[in-house]
């Protein structure tokens, strides 16, 4: 095991100084993590280092891989783009008109966004949340900002088209 973690530092050894961002990274062995590790700073200003319980906001960076792969779903068959929300998330309240996966991945489904969800009562837009609490704030949502496919929203901003991209 010595070996692996040697190779691995070996490749990261760059980054792995105060004055460079870094990364958390897992090696994982039969499902299991055998080297945990931590490079470079988290906070360059602040010097904070990374350590493998770091929290990284993501933001918008997991949307294009959360998108390639439900593509990858779709083309395996194993969902439809056109499949309803509710189909896999069973507690969405039931909208009057369908919210499809499709719309979800091209930002026009109308589903509130929950960083203005949590900006409306006064709450940090730092991830700083009851894990539980994100989910319930879509969920409680009655109605949507516009209906399916007539409107593109990406953070707020909303632009009315009249087209409708295909994958």
């Amino acid at each position: 095991m010595s070996h692996i973690k040697e190779r691995v530092d070996d490749l990261f050894v760059e980054w792995d100084k105060p004055t460079s961002p870094g990364c958390v990274l897992r090696v994982i062995k039969d499902g299991a993590i055998v080297y945990p590790r931590g490079y470079g700073m988290a906070d360059l200003e602040r010097r904070v280092p990374i350590t493998p319980e770091t929290l990284f906001d993501l933001g918008s960076t997991g949307k294009q891989f959360t998108a390639a792969l439900v593509a990858i779903f779709a083309k395996q068959g194993l969902l439809a783009l056109d499949d309803p929300i509710s189909k896999y998330l069973p507690e969405m309240p039931p909208y009057a008109e369908k919210v499809t996966i499709r719309h979800l991945l091209h930002h026009t489904g109308g589903v509130r966004d929950y960083l203005t969800l949590t900006e409306l009562p006064g709450l940090s837009w730092v991830n700083e949340y009851p894990e539980q609490m994100l989910p319930d704030l879509l969920i409680n949502q009655p109605r949507l900002n516009f209906a399916p496919g007539s409107e593109y929203m990406y953070r707020g901003q909303t632009l009315v088209y009249g087209w409708q991209e295909r994958i």
